[in-house]
């Protein structure tokens, strides 16, 4: 996964996006803030695909060099760091709207998010609104 000022292998973006965002653990992270509203640490840790805290702390850290994460402290227990996304990270959501559409379709049985996807199918752009006016209400996003 390439880090901020790191040469690209290639300049064809979908390459350069998969350089970011390329990894299934950076997707779960992205995927836990938007979707199950997570914020840290402990939070990521707790996902049912265990992911071992050494690769979350690598994840985090690449998220945040590469201006899709905030790391900031949590203003009700300043001991605490939480994650935001950063305008960057929520121009995500349509991709992992995307994903989730796809897996749903062709990888899993799992029905939790079928309304999500049929609103997403019938109206993509207020989704996606919708979404990301919600993560800056909950503090999970750090743009107006």
């Amino acid at each position: 996964m390439a880090r901020k000022n790191q040469t690209p292998r290639s300049i064809c973006p979908i390459s350069c996006a998969l350089e970011i965002i390329g990894d299934k653990w950076t997707l779960l992270i992205l995927r836990d803030i938007i979707y199950k509203r997570k914020q840290g640490f402990r939070e990521f840790l707790a996902s049912s695909e265990s992911i071992a805290s050494n690769i979350l702390s690598d994840r985090l850290k690449r998220l945040e060099a590469c201006n899709i994460v905030l790391r900031r402290r949590d203003p009700d227990n300043k001991r605490r760091i939480v994650y935001s996304l950063t305008e960057k990270g929520l121009d995500l959501i349509p991709v992992t709207l995307e994903l989730l559409r796809w897996g749903a379709k062709h990888e899993t049985e799992n029905r939790n998010h079928d309304e999500l996807i049929h609103r997403f199918e019938a109206d993509p752009g207020r989704v996606i609104a919708e979404m990301r006016s919600s993560l800056h209400q909950e503090g999970l996003s750090d743009t107006a």
